[in-house]
């Protein structure tokens, strides 16, 4: 009877019981009497808990309780209550119930250890433990707990609990407790439980109390009454719990609190207020665990940020009037307030307020992450949720409390943020720090860095002394903005976020809080606080022109306000939402007296962008360039529309990367704050496609508002213009004299702009605004002195295009080209072949290829329109427009033949019908090939436009970019064979089934050339999409094992279509003829006039060619078609500008023949037919005169039925030269049985010489002729068992085999994978996994097969693989991939000599359990290890380099030859005693090497019959007086026994070589 897993027994009802009871029940052993089904069973139960066990071989069965140390076992009379008990509740299954009923807190004389109820409240801590692999090594603790809170180790705590709870936000009717109350559990719940389980690994007694219950639906406000209600309940619990001594138990408890506050969009003064009034709250609820409380460590986290998107408040702001806030709701607001929060409490902390006692600490750690739990408002305003949302949020909560626990083993100020996507690594204290970290034990100090650089005083006047002598208006009021004067100007308005209106930049050092305040007097672009003596910003200088000037802003205050007057900048906003600032502007101008719209001069100023970086990484498509610049384009034309006679200051976005040295360098900038005000910016790692990202996008903003700007739209009218002002373009952060941020240029925040730089900002602008276009300053330096320019008599004006003499890039190029071709006719009489046709000739164009044919993104102008096929405008098949103005090879040879038709038009899809015959699919690979050329002859047949006959066909194939692309990815799939094989099938379709015409194959892109665009810093591509572009070539080093195996596999793509056309396969008739185009072999990138790769040539993914780019493709191949064969062009140089001409000499579409071009000789593709087969002639073959009962007189004429497990080695795996995806299990060396002996050397083509009938073997490549090879490719020893039961299960149900009586031959070879991703994973890839598998696959064939002999072959010194990859440059370096764990590492590396000591690791343990006796105690089973691999010899050719010919052509897997090798080794192990079997494989081909059965002992070599027992040879650690090292030097020695046979053999055939030259049978040996 075979053990069941029962499940866990606590899923019994059991009644109710108080809320201050403690559950546990211990490790339980259960056993049923027969009638029970289950032998025994054992399960890990919470491990706070006494011990309960119910044992009984027979019978009813009876309970016996253990309550742990100190306590005693139940028994007599009450053993025998509970036996009767337990038996009357049905065998156990109440177990619950039982201890219940005959237990309690008081029932034995230890109280602290009862065995109470195990109910579903309590079951998480057991529940947890067995989420997360935990596993922490035991330091030797004190016999007495710790005296101090601060040398508190985790095995001191004895208690875990947690209060608080998430607030309700006001208006929503329900909060995120009352959900998971109602259907799982609360944080509060799963952090004790998730705690609790990781304190039992080093104190199991370790006891859990369920949290408090908070009052439901608590506002803000009451929130710190309710945790005090909570600390109280929590402390009455505790003092009631028999289980806790109160006085001496050390515990553990959390407090979840919240910074949600509905004044926190009110004025900084109410905000500190709120602050300080909630800081004083929570102070009671700590003040009061600190009294009442001994021997507490508290845990204090913040949870504001847990709230729900579907919680929002519907009447937020309607609350916040309780606080008599005015405005919105900023975001800015609540990271500052909670900031702000969470550093008054640090302060308190580290203050010591709570460290006066020895016993009690209160640490504040990380705050939780925000997460957004979709949930659906139902009926009457409840929520409903599936089950799967509240796993999904309770799941959330075990990792989040897992980073809480490993907050606690890291000091103040290096906590680390919490993971909600997956679950962290858990971390164990250190030697050196055991203790739970507090603020005394880490010696940390304070919030705020210090740093020994000095800064730049702060000085508090900022003014300016205006050197100009002109301060005169215009002499009559302007009516062009072309004429406009500083002096003309009479209004002034700005638009933008907070660092126009102002924040913090008058706030005090340190004050945080205080960046709330919004000094919009002092703003750069508009304030008017004083004057220009005091205070330099842009309207202070234009009132020294116009004192009259009115719009400025003064004072503080939001945009709302009146001293804001026309500053309607909001903090915190982003691009989308200026054009409402622009309505709210225009309706304040309209609605002043003062300001007459039609007639008075105004400048206007926006600055935007900067929060739209800061939050793009959660929404890329809404925070993109292209929203950026549309957005800024509705807020310009509502300007443009409704307000005459202004000029506009456009500001460029300044480089916000850059803010990331403040982050970095040491300063008091609060780097928690940065975080959360712009993450996007802050949290990137360096040179991560995230950080590629943000680059990318902050050139984008820059750019695309200059196309926008430059496009001329917003110079149709002569009173009003945009102008770039572009100082702040590649601004850099201000530095100290000692060359570190300078952080006085920036507010207490670090992000917003102190009056020192808004200054600055104002005199850059003034300076932009008077520097003519095209030399405006694009680098200000805000450290440097801006001295102030002056309006002079030559140039007075605020410069425009118009008077800066400055022209705007052309907006809609021209691509045409000009043809200068006088002969274009046509052939006279037509032409009857291939090699005399003209262009005029060809009646009908065509294409096939990917997204480079298909036309993606020619014409688009950002990356969200990228996926449009611009297929008019595709370089050879596209016919939009005419060759004047689109450049495309249709159009060229519509100049000839103006009836040519198949070209594509417009946009669309292959299937649409103005594709036509351009059938390129974007994304295409060689093997998509194929299907287009099907699809494109049908078109070609069914159109009626197309003599399909008579007309003469032009065909451009180009393919390859992406195959290319993915190399990497999979060698094999993308190999050259393949290639080539795919365009064979293809251009096979078109020469059978086309006639009459010429295919031009254009070789695939130079790819690698076009790193050199993605590795230039300063080009604006998105160089975070280089992985998804191109990744085997646009990323990584360049001497990377990808772009090596990327070059190489063009080169050979390249020679496999040279050698194909050059077969003369497709020269057969004079109607057809293929013919390279080499042009793309090499591509000479194109610079601009800074010399960096001009990217005006591509779309805007950098990558696939533009319009211009496509005008060029066109312009090269249609010269590429007029170039002899020979003699044409292998580089494209993208700046080609000429159309040749076909001349009077050469007037034809060039081919081989028209060339006079002669074949190159071509390399023999076809592989020579080689014999691999093997001569036996053996005198003894006939079976045993009986059939044997035992397995030690096995003779091989006795074997019945062949079978195997094993991966690709025994599925045979590249056994076929150029194919290495199709198993060829037919030739498998160890369960082939293809063809015979004498062709092909098999073991089972070997056994068939002594048993005929043989059955089990392969034979073929299916799976239906796989027989018993139950082998796959990729498994490693984790699936052997699975293998072993599907080849038990196929034996027993064959009806052609006696599953009883005929004796099975079974042969195992595993390992190869496990060692290859030992290093991804060597937990799972152990020495003792693999083993352990071994084990658990012969325990299966042990008790299950009768009559059965085990092949268990020693797996391979897989170093041989190292010496064929660095000596061969045959091998493609996509073997590094296959196996890189033992390929990558470098030569003597620490990471080489532990995968080769595992590698032998794995052959002495195989061994050892082999020979440990185990499966010696049946007579019909023998298991055997095989050991030829144990040390390879790499065979070597004539020249000392590896011979290829034993492999595949990954240099992975074994040839036909090789396994032929492989089978003959085997073979002759299988009849070499134990002890002298041959330890290595000579790879040498001798049809004679096979060896006969001993005519005195004719068996199979085992154990037994070799003369050995078990104990002789068992290596096995059966005791601990064994040391491991021991096994190793057994190994090792092994391997140098071994070495010196080698060394031997190697020695005797170099002498027998020097006597037999120029045998062919010999070859080079290595050592390995």
């Amino acid at each position: 009877m075979r053990k069941k897993v029962i499940t866990n027994p606590y899923h019994a009802v059991a009644p109710p019981v108080q809320q201050d009871q403690w559950h546990h029940l211990g490790p339980i052993m259960l056993t049923l009497n027969q009638q029970g089904t289950p032998r025994s069973w054992e399960e890990r139960a919470p491990p706070c808990v006494g011990t309960a066990a119910c044992l009984g071989e027979s019978g009813p069965p009876f309970l016996s309780l253990d309550f742990g140390r100190g306590g005693k076992a139940l028994s007599g009379a009450y053993a025998h209550r509970l036996a009767k008990t337990l038996e009357e509740d049905g065998k156990g299954r109440d177990l619950a119930g039982v201890c219940a009923r005959l237990a309690s807190p008081r029932s034995v004389g230890r109280a602290r250890v009862p065995c109470t109820l195990p109910t579903e409240a309590n079951q998480f801590c057991w529940q947890a433990l067995r989420r997360f692999q935990f596993s922490c090594e035991q330091t030797v603790s004190p016999k007495t707990p710790s005296s101090s809170v601060h040398a508190l180790r985790p095995a001191d705590i004895k208690a875990v609990t947690a209060i608080g709870s998430l607030q309700r936000k006001p208006g929503s009717g329900v909060d995120h407790e009352d959900l998971l109350q109602s259907t799982g559990k609360s944080l509060s719940e799963v952090s004790v439980e998730t705690l609790a389980a990781l304190i039992s690994g080093f104190n199991p007694s370790v006891l859990c109390q369920t949290p408090p219950p908070a009052t439901k639906g608590v506002t803000s406000d009451s929130q710190a009454i309710d945790l005090l209600h909570q600390a109280e309940e929590m402390v009455k619990l505790m003092k009631e719990n028999q289980i806790v001594d109160f006085q001496n138990d050390w515990k553990l408890i959390t407090i979840f609190f919240s910074a949600e506050n509905p004044c926190s969009s009110c004025a900084s003064t109410q905000l500190k207020n709120c602050i300080l009034d909630n800081l004083e709250k929570l102070k009671d609820v700590l003040d009061f665990l600190y009294e009442n409380v001994p021997k507490a460590f508290i845990n204090l986290v913040d949870s504001t940020e847990l709230t729900t998107s579907s919680l929002a408040c519907q009447d937020h702001n309607n609350v916040r009037n309780q606080c008599n806030c005015v405005g919105e709701h900023s975001t800015l607001d609540d990271n500052i307030l909670r900031w702000s929060y969470q550093d008054a409490w640090e302060k308190l902390l580290e203050s010591g307020r709570f460290d006066q006692k020895d016993d009690f600490t209160v640490v504040l750690q990380s705050s939780l992450p925000k997460r957004n739990l979709q949930l659906i408002l139902g009926r009457d305003g409840f929520v409903t949720t599936s089950k799967t949302q509240v796993e999904v949020l309770e799941e959330d909560y075990t990792f989040m409390s897992v980073g809480l626990w490993n907050n606690m083993m890291e000091p103040p100020g290096q906590k680390e943020s919490y993971s909600v996507t997956k679950m962290p690594r858990v971390k164990c204290p250190s030697q050196e720090n055991p203790y739970l970290f507090t603020y005394k034990n880490s010696n940390y100090s304070s919030s705020l860095e210090t740093s020994n650089t000095k800064e730049t005083s702060q000085e508090r006047t900022y003014g300016t002394n205006m050197p100009c002598f002109d301060w005169s208006p215009s002499d009559a009021v302007p009516v062009s903005v072309h004429n406009l004067r500083p002096a003309d100007i009479r209004v002034i308005a700005a638009l933008g976020d907070s660092l126009t209106a102002g924040n913090g930049a008058a706030s005090k050092a340190y004050d945080v809080l205080d960046v709330l305040t919004q000094y919009r007097g002092v703003s750069w672009s508009i304030g008017g606080n004083e004057n220009i003596s005091t205070v330099t910003t842009l309207a202070n200088i234009l009132r020294e022109f116009n004192p009259l000037l009115i719009g400025y802003s003064t004072g503080t205050g939001k945009e709302t306000t009146d001293n804001a007057a026309l500053n309607q900048a909001v903090a915190g906003a982003c691009a989308e939402d200026v054009p409402e600032q622009v309505s709210r502007l225009v309706e304040r101008m309209k609605n002043d007296t003062r300001i007459n719209l039609q007639t008075d001069w105004k400048l206007i100023t926006l600055f935007i962008g900067g929060n739209d970086l800061c939050k793009f990484c959660n929404n890329p498509v809404q925070y993109s360039p292209e929203n950026y610049t549309y957005n800024i384009q509705i807020a310009l034309d509502m300007l443009h529309r409704e307000v005459p006679r202004a000029f506009v200051n456009l500001v460029t976005i300044l480089p916000i990367e850059r803010l990331r040295e403040l982050h970095t360098s040491k300063n008091t900038c609060p780097k928690t704050l940065m975080r959360m005000l712009c993450p996007c910016v802050i949290n990137p790692q360096n040179n991560s496609n995230e950080h590629k990202k943000l680059i990318y996008f902050n050139r984008r903003y820059q750019e695309a508002t200059r196309q926008l700007v430059e496009s001329g739209r917003y110079d149709t009218t002569d009173d009003f213009t945009v102008v770039m002002q572009p100082f702040m373009m590649n601004v850099n952060i201000p530095k100290t004299q000692e060359g570190v941020p300078d952080s006085s240029y920036f507010a207490p925040d670090c992000f917003h702009f102190s009056q020192k730089t808004h200054s600055q900002a104002a005199r850059a602008l003034w300076n932009n605004m008077l520097e003519p276009l095209g030399k405006k300053t694009d680098n200000q330096q805000i450290e440097d002195e801006i001295v102030l320019k002056c309006p002079n008599e030559a140039e007075p004006f605020l410069r425009t295009y118009k008077n800066s003499n400055y022209t705007y890039p052309n907006q809609t190029p021209n691509y045409g080209s000009q043809l200068l071709c006088e002969d274009r006719s046509p052939s006279s009489p037509p032409a009857t072949s291939v090699h005399s046709l003209k262009p005029a000739d060809v009646k009908i164009i065509a294409a096939l290829g990917d997204s480079l044919t298909a036309g993606t993104g020619i014409a688009s102008n950002s990356l969200l329109d990228l996926d449009t096929e611009h297929r008019g405008l595709s370089w050879s098949i596209g016919g939009d427009a005419s060759l004047e103005n689109v450049t495309t090879l249709p159009n060229i040879f519509r100049e000839f033949n103006i009836m040519i038709v198949g070209y594509s038009t417009g946009t669309g899809s292959e299937n649409d019908s103005n594709a036509f015959l351009n059938q390129a699919v974007p994304g295409a690979e060689a093997e998509h090939l194929p299907a287009q050329a099907r699809n494109l002859l049908r078109l070609m047949r069914t159109d009626p436009r197309i003599d399909f006959s008579a007309d003469w066909k032009l065909i451009t194939v180009q393919i390859g970019n992406n195959d290319l692309c993915n190399y990497c990815k999979d060698p094999d799939h993308y190999s050259a064979a393949n290639f080539s094989r795919r365009i064979q099938e293809t251009l096979d379709i078109l020469h059978e089934q086309v006639p009459k015409a010429l295919v031009s194959l254009v070789e695939m892109v130079d790819l690698p050339a076009l790193r050199q665009i993605f590795m230039d810093n300063q080009v604006q591509c998105p160089t975070y999409m280089a992985d998804y572009l191109c990744g085997c070539v646009l990323t990584g080093e360049e001497d990377s094992t990808n772009l090596t195996m990327v070059r190489e596999a063009t080169r050979a793509y390249q020679l496999g279509i040279q050698r194909l056309l050059e077969s003369g396969r497709y020269d057969t008739h004079e109607n057809f003829t293929v013919i390279i185009q080499p042009f793309l072999q090499n591509i000479k990138i194109p610079l601009d006039q800074d010399g960096h790769p001009d990217i005006s040539y591509l779309s805007p993914d950098c990558f696939h060619p533009s319009q211009k780019g496509h005008s060029q493709l066109a312009r090269a191949l249609w010269n590429a078609m007029l170039q002899p064969v020979g003699q044409k062009a292998d580089s494209f140089d993208f700046t080609i500008d000429l159309l040749d001409c076909p001349t009077q000499n050469k007037s034809f579409l060039a081919t081989y023949k028209n060339s006079n071009y002669t074949y190159q000789p071509v390399e023999s593709t076809e592989e020579p037919i080689e014999n691999w087969g093997s001569d036996l002639s053996c005198s003894e073959q006939a079976p045993s005169s009986r059939v044997p009962t035992s397995v030690h007189e096995l003779q091989p004429a006795d074997i019945k039925v062949i079978g195997a497990l094993g991966d690709s080695l025994t599925t045979a795996v590249g056994v076929k030269a150029t194919d290495l995806q199709t198993d060829w299990r037919g030739l498998s060396w160890s369960i082939g049985g293809d063809g015979t002996l004498e062709t092909q050397a098999t073991l089972p083509n070997i056994l068939k010489k002594f048993s005929p009938n043989l059955f089990g073997f392969s034979t073929g490549n299916s799976k239906e002729t796989a027989g018993f090879n139950v082998a796959e490719g990729g498994a490693t020893a984790r699936q052997m068992p699975a293998q072993a039961r599907e080849l038990v299960e196929l034996m027993r149900g064959s009806s052609k085999i006696n599953f009883e009586e005929d004796w099975k031959l079974i042969t195992v070879l595993i390992g190869g994978n496990d060692l290859c991703q030992y290093c991804l994973d060597k937990e799972t890839y152990s020495v003792q996994q693999y083993v352990k598998h071994l084990q658990d696959t012969l325990d299966i064939f042990y008790e299950e097969l009768p009559r059965v002999f085990v092949n268990m072959v020693e797996i391979l010194d897989i170093s041989v693989l190292r010496q064929i990859a660095a000596s061969s440059s045959e091998c493609p370096l996509a073997i590094k991939n296959v196996c890189q764990c033992f390929l990558n590492p470098e030569e003597n590396s620490s990471e080489l000599q532990e995968i080769m000591r595992v590698n032998r690791d794995f052959q002495a343990e195989a061994l050892q359990l082999i020979n440990s006796g185990r499966y010696e105690k049946r007579e019909d089973f023998a298991v055997v290890m095989q050991p030829f691999f144990r040390n390879t010899l790499l065979p070597l050719d004539s020249n000392g380099k590896p011979d290829l010919s034993f492999f595949a052509a990954d240099c992975f897997h074994f040839s036909v030859r090789g396994y032929a090798e492989m089978a003959m080794a085997l073979w002759n192990n299988m009849l070499e005693p134990v002890g002298e079997k041959q330890t290595y494989n000579n790879f040498t081909y001798d049809r004679s090497k096979l060896k006969c059965p001993n005519p005195e002992k004719p068996f199979l070599s085992t154990l037994r019959n070799g003369g050995f027992r078990s104990s002789d040879l068992n290596l096995e650690k059966t005791k601990h007086s064994v040391p491991y090292w021991a096994v190793i030097v057994a190994a090792v020695a092994g391997v140098l026994v071994g070495s010196l046979t080698i060394w031997l053999v190697s020695g005797k055939r170099a002498k027998r070589h020097q006597r037999k030259t120029g045998t062919e049978n010999n070859i080079k040996l290595t050592t390995l």
